[in-house]
């Protein structure tokens, strides 16, 4: 049961959203910047899945069931891991997951930033740049990293519900990847 009084029927952070349109668009911008504008960042190397893949990535290691779920869905969408078992084998054990070695090296700054932004290091960052990391790719993996730690609270402060049902979040997925993040009610079905 939600903490305050959303509309009902809106799961995880759309709840929130509705609530609060006036935070709701900054925040879409916010995470339409950082996951879908690849193409405002030509020094970017890193995909729309891929930059999916850090925030349900990080999602997954501060335990936020919808951020998880969703983002899953969409990097998931992105890369066609019609199955998820790539998006299952990052978040189990990136590491050995069939992932670049830069992708790699960039979730590890990722996971570091989750415990707190000090715990990034150079070696890690030096590590990024070996495997063809560019300093946007470092910067935005740091950023999408620190935002979802936020979003990751934002959803879990206010104990907001998310489904279950994982066709939901993939129909989630394709409206997100045709039309990017809002808060309007055609984006997801009522669960």
């Amino acid at each position: 049961m939600p903490h305050i009084d959303f509309v009902p029927g809106l799961p995880g952070i759309r709840g929130p959203m509705a609530f609060s349109p006036e935070t709701a668009r900054p925040l879409n911008d916010l995470v339409n910047v950082l996951l879908r504008s690849n193409a405002t960042h030509p020094d970017s190397t890193l995909s729309e899945g891929e930059r999916e893949l850090i925030g349900t990535y990080v999602s997954s290691r501060n335990d936020c069931f919808f951020c998880q779920t969703i983002h899953g869905a969409v990097a998931s969408h992105h890369l066609g891991d019609t199955d998820w078992s790539l998006i299952q084998s990052v978040k189990q054990d990136y590491i050995h997951a069939d992932i670049s070695e830069k992708l790699k090296a960039l979730l590890t700054i990722a996971g570091s930033v989750q415990q707190g932004g000090k715990h990034v290091t150079t070696d890690q960052i030096d590590k990024a740049r070996a495997e063809g990391a560019t300093d946007r790719d470092i910067h935005d993996t740091i950023l999408i990293a620190a935002a979802f730690c936020m979003f990751n609270r934002y959803v879990d402060g206010l104990d907001t519900r998310a489904p279950e049902n994982p066709e939901l979040y993939r129909y989630r997925a394709q409206k997100v990847a045709e039309y990017g993040y809002t808060h309007e009610d055609h984006y997801m079905p009522p669960a």
